[in-house]
């Protein structure tokens, strides 16, 4: 079991496993407005576009290998602006479409990047891979000296977005609603697609320039499966990306030390710790995506299952109401429409809740079960006369629809139809409803 603890204190991994925690801290804010802008691949396209500017500041810098990295930040920062102006360039003066000058712009300004490497690829061994480091990260080099820098820029994000936050949700939501209230947009989002830079150039050297992306839109998409309010969006994205993290510097020390005395082809086994993180916020996005609660795939399929499974309990007792004599195996699964086992499944749990009971080769009513299916017919009777009086359709066109709405009309609306309608005693087929003093 492994001394987590010692990821915050031991010089070695406190650098990695605290700054990248900062790193994800900071993209993961800066995320949210990517991910509700629907502008996502700009932080793809910035990551890439910095990758020029970080191999000539470590040119640059070269031999002073305590400024190399702040250098590094300086003159990326530098060229994923320049990006962020051709991009606004191309789309607004030359009409390309956002994608096609996304695509331009990112193809570009890497090429130029790979350029550069080539060029010192053979003169200086050293400073190429260096180079080539920040193309996936390199996490296991960072120091405490990382942690201030990183730490420094989180903050600096983060109070920005708490000083903005306002103007922000407004912007989110409803552009032309905040040009009433005198939010300069143009300003606003000239600030957002600053902390985009920050956010970018700070993150390529943890998780590298082809997976920045990745650390920007995972958390924020895993954190939206469980909130609906932006201030909690902001706070759940970070704590997912902090999480993704620290998992992944655990994941890549202990699996890289478990697998340490076996050998492939001479080298040691080796798991990245910059693309373990991004698998990891990945994964935490894929879990979020089927089992939130409320928006999670699997989640969601099991409701819509309970309630056409509730909706074909409450069509049984109602058909044996209707058939006052009950209904055989065979009666009850053709009128049910459903396969032999399901169907089985539905009668036994009915006759479990004490609804129904089989007596001499038929399934009928109890007491309980009569109650419920009256409640049942009350409500489908109750939305007839309604649609009918108030909504103006003919009698033979409101039984579909009330077949649907017997299922899901709650206690409060059938207390608003029975004020409505002032306590209707016929349906329009001039059939009778139920009533309440009838019901339990």
């Amino acid at each position: 079991m492994p001394d987590l603890l010692s990821y915050f204190y031991d010089p070695v991994l406190r650098g990695p496993t605290v700054g990248t925690m900062l790193m994800c801290i900071a993209s993961s804010i800066v995320g949210v407005i990517l991910f509700l802008e629907k502008r996502s691949l700009i932080g793809e396209t910035l990551s890439h576009a910095a990758y020029p500017g970080v191999v000539l500041g470590l040119v640059i810098s070269y031999g002073f290998e305590e400024l190399s990295f702040l250098v590094a930040l300086l003159f990326g920062s530098l060229t994923a602006s320049m990006a962020l102006v051709a991009y606004n360039r191309l789309t607004r003066l030359f009409n390309v479409k956002s994608d096609s000058a996304l695509c331009m712009v990112l193809a570009s300004f890497f090429g130029v990047g790979i350029l550069f490497i080539s060029a010192i690829q053979l003169t200086h061994g050293g400073l190429y891979k260096q180079a080539e480091g920040y193309l996936f990260g390199q996490v296991a080099t960072m120091s405490d000296l990382h942690i201030w820098i990183y730490l420094t820029f989180a903050c600096l994000i983060a109070g920005l977005v708490a000083l903005l936050y306002k103007d922000l949700q407004i912007a989110l939501f409803d552009q032309e609603f905040a040009k009433t209230t005198g939010i300069n947009i143009g300003r606003l989002s000239s600030v957002t697609f600053l902390l985009v830079v920050f956010a970018v150039v700070i993150g390529v050297r943890s998780v590298g320039v082809v997976l920045m992306s990745a650390m920007l839109v995972a958390p924020a998409v895993a954190a939206r499966q469980f909130v609906n309010r932006l201030s909690y969006l902001f706070f759940l994205s970070p704590l997912f990306g902090s999480v993704a993290a620290f998992l992944g510097n655990i994941f890549s020390y202990e699996i890289t030390k478990s697998f340490s005395s076996g050998r492939v082809s001479g080298e040691r086994l080796v798991l990245p710790t910059g693309p373990t993180i991004v698998l990891v916020a990945s994964a935490l996005a894929l879990l979020a995506l089927l089992f939130a609660p409320k928006r999670g795939v699997v989640s969601r399929s099991l409701r819509a299952l309970s309630f056409r499974l509730r909706c074909s309990k409450e069509n049984l007792l109602k058909m044996l109401w209707r058939q006052k004599e009950g209904a055989d195996f065979k009666q009850l699964i053709s009128f049910l429409s459903l396969n032999r086992l399901i169907a089985s499944f539905l009668i036994q749990y009915t006759k479990m809740q004490g609804w129904i009971a089989y007596e001499k080769g038929r399934y009928v009513l109890t007491s309980d079960g009569h109650h419920k299916a009256s409640k049942i017919v009350r409500l489908h009777r109750l939305w007839e006369v309604y649609l009918v009086d108030y909504v103006g359709l003919g009698v033979k066109e409101v039984h579909a629809s009330a077949e649907e709405m017997e299922h899901i009309l709650t206690p409060e609306l059938e207390k608003e139809l029975t004020k409505l309608l002032k306590d209707p005693k016929e349906d329009p087929h001039r059939q009778p409803i139920p009533q309440l003093e009838d019901l339990p």
